[in-house]
């Protein structure tokens, strides 16, 4: 394609006009002239580009235009690279109002799967949008990309920073955009986007994806977004903070939070004080179709708020959104910024509130320490694989690796990516090879150190008195950084008011108290063989999470300070038992899960509650070895085979009617399920499961 003046100018209004069409109004002008620069670098000069622009720039306006004028010279379909399905289901929307066909190869979609690669293969699709994961499935490379390699038309690869180790969200598989990059034609067009990469992100990137790659930056100030810090340590203060201010700010909008756990509990309590609130989040609770409608309500201001974790983050695209609202803090600046620039693309005035509590730093610290495979962890799993000549399975790993499902998965895919990999994957089966593996240590200890201080500047905002947009903009190296004058430290007083209810915050502490967090049996045994039916717990009930606001705190202390729970948390029990807990058939009689290492804690408290219901208490379960505690085993085949002959019932102490099988905390649920077995099967009736705290995992 030629780039002479006249063809430039017929270039850019065939590309104004679309543009005009995909926002459906006659006179929208391109964002700015870069905006306008990066189209034409792709299309005229066919270049590499990484866009740094804040959230709601139009990023993503680049590549579907880009690709709508690549398409009409006869270019081959785009590739885009996309983190998140929510993200993905966004993009092709989008792409609709352009009328650019875009089609996704994900894991809701399996049925669709070869209809979409025959489109592809004959030319029907315009963009095809997949995960960086999907890059790692050999059936995808071998069956589409390796077929459309030679024709695509522009790599466009969404939300860059993944890319680097270096970035707030780091997605290891990012890291073989590289290689597919390598792969593709010399010549061919590629952009990489992203709104939160400060100097050392951008330099990872560029390093990765070469140095022929241009970086075109933008000021990161947003003119709309109004933002506040609210430190208030105690949850049950910010869940009426929430309850009393909410209803006060128009439209809709997101609320934030650091778990999985905090989404429902945040999500059930507002829609119990009359807000229309609903959790989002990654947990199994939600379906795709649930997140999908959830999404569409929330666009259409359906709802008032979405409790989210991140699962609704990255790219989400509500341009009216009117507020963004942290109940806790972020692990850094760059993820805060991310989340907070959600809100006010289209609207005048947008409220992004922070909000701090004392759960904050026991949070991040669960969350650093987990973010990269420690060594040792690489090694093992690297030890174990050479023992096995022909290679072994995930499911066989599991078997003879203390680490978890997903713990397991980011070891393998660190270990695939590195070039050359010290392991491949042959058949399902991951085999070693001859490469020596040499552990970075240096570089992790520097991610993790990284990692710290990213806390830390995310305290100093929390703290800060000067203006608090400038100071995200200098976090992420922003050249054009400037006060924004109107956030609340710019103004000199408080944009929302910082009061709450006292008595509404006494109804969330005890809100906090009565949720209901149920215990659900396993089901199957790690050999994936069903329990029988008869043998199977019934579903329980967990007084409160572990050191959680409420109950969680006193069953805290009751475990590693005082040697004994207290009389409150009797009748806690007591009350949740016999008031919020449906049980049918009644328990007839009560016994415990015993401990070798605290060997009265929970036969005293199991006494109590059984004197306070008026059943009979008999010590029939009894500890046979002593064990690990569950919470270092970290998947279900080590949690099975650390406990499954760690007791016997004596049968004489058995009775045949329903049983309240009590212990202090359930973690991975299978103590209670082979306790549960063994009861059943020397004569009891239905056992039902009650935990004073659910040792519940972050996210």
């Amino acid at each position: 394609m030629k780039s002479t003046a006249s063809g430039t100018d017929a270039l850019k209004r065939r590309a104004l006009n679309y543009l005009r069409k995909a926002l459906r109004d006659g006179s929208a002008e391109f964002r700015d002239e870069q905006q306008w620069l990066a189209i034409e670098s792709l299309v005229a000069h066919k270049k590499k580009l990484l866009v740094v622009q804040r959230t709601g720039w139009g990023k993503s306006m680049i590549y579907f235009l880009a690709t709508r004028l690549l398409r009409e010279a006869g270019a081959g379909p785009t590739l885009l690279i996309s983190p998140l399905l929510s993200l993905m289901r966004n993009q092709i929307e989008s792409a609709r109002r352009i009328h650019i066909t875009a089609k996704s190869i994900d894991s809701t979609n399996t049925d669709d799967w070869e209809s979409i690669r025959t489109d592809i293969l004959a030319g029907r699709v315009d963009i095809l949008l997949v995960s960086p994961e999907r890059l790692a499935n050999d059936n995808f490379i071998e069956e589409v990309l390796m077929k459309i390699a030679s024709s695509i038309g522009l790599l466009a690869v969404d939300e860059a920073h993944c890319i680097s180790d270096w970035g707030h969200d780091f997605r290891p598989d990012y890291m073989r955009i590289a290689r597919i990059l390598r792969a593709l034609p010399p010549n061919m067009p590629a952009i990489a986007t992203t709104a939160t990469a400060n100097d050392r992100v951008v330099e990872d990137i560029v390093d990765q994806l070469g140095s022929n790659l241009g970086v075109i930056r933008g000021p990161l100030v947003r003119k709309s977004l109004r933002l506040q810090n609210i430190i208030m340590p105690d949850p049950a203060a910010r869940m009426a903070w929430l309850a009393q201010h909410l209803p006060k700010i128009r439209g809709s909008g997101i609320i934030y939070t650091l778990t999985v756990g905090d989404a429902v509990r945040l999500a059930a309590w507002l829609r119990h004080k009359g807000i229309d609130a609903h959790p989002y989040h990654s947990g199994g609770s939600i379906s795709h179709e649930e997140k999908k409608a959830l999404e569409e309500k929330l666009l259409k201001n359906k709802i008032k708020a979405l409790v989210a974790t991140v699962a609704l983050g990255m790219g989400f695209d509500k341009p009216d959104l009117e507020f963004v609202i942290h109940f806790q803090r972020p692990m850094s600046v760059i993820h805060y910024y991310q989340q907070v620039g959600r809100a006010g693309r289209a609207v005048n005035r947008a409220y992004g509130i922070l909000m701090g509590g004392s759960e904050d730093d026991d949070i991040a610290d669960y969350f650093i320490q987990t973010a990269f495979p420690p060594s040792i962890h690489v090694q093992g799993v690297i030890k174990v694989i050479e023992s096995a000549p022909g290679g072994l399975t995930k499911s066989q790993l599991l078997q003879r690796v203390n680490l978890s499902y997903d713990q397991l998965t980011k070891v393998l895919t660190m270990l695939l990516i590195q070039s050359p990999s010290p392991i491949v994957k042959q058949d399902h089966r991951y085999v070693r090879t001859a490469t020596v593996y040499v552990p970075d240590e240096v570089r992790s200890e520097k991610l993790k150190d990284t990692k710290n201080m990213e806390r830390a500047r995310m305290k100093d905002y929390m703290r800060t008195k000067d203006c608090l947009m400038e100071f995200l903009s200098k976090e992420l190296d922003d050249p054009h950084a400037s006060k924004c004058g109107i956030c609340a430290n710019c103004i000199g007083e408080p944009l929302l008011p910082v009061d709450y209810s006292h008595s509404l915050a006494a109804e969330a502490s005890n809100f906090l108290r009565r949720a209901e967090i149920f215990i659900r049996p396993r089901k199957k045994y790690p050999s994936m063989n069903g329990i029988p039916e008869e043998l199977l717990a019934e579903p329980g009930r967990a007084l409160c999470m572990w050191g959680d606001a409420g109950w969680g705190q006193l069953v805290k202390r009751g475990k590693q300070e005082d040697g004994r729970f207290s009389d409150q948390l009797v009748s806690a029990a007591v009350g949740l038992i016999r008031g919020n807990w449906d049980i049918y058939p009644q328990p007839t009689w009560v016994t415990c899960v015993p401990s070798l290492k605290h060997v009265t804690l929970v036969s005293d408290f199991a006494q109590r509650v059984a004197a306070a219901l008026g059943l009979p208490f008999r010590a029939c379960v009894v500890k046979t070895r002593h064990t690990q505690a569950q919470k270092l085993m970290n998947n279900s085949v080590q949690q099975f085979n650390n406990i499954k002959d760690a007791f016997r019932v004596e049968r004489a102490l058995i009775d045949p009617g329903p049983v309240l099988l009590i212990d202090d905390m359930i973690d991975s649920g299978w103590t209670i399920t082979v306790i549960a077995a063994l009861l059943r099967d020397s004569g009891s009736g239905a056992v039902f499961p009650f935990a004073l705290s659910n040792v519940g995992a972050k996210g």
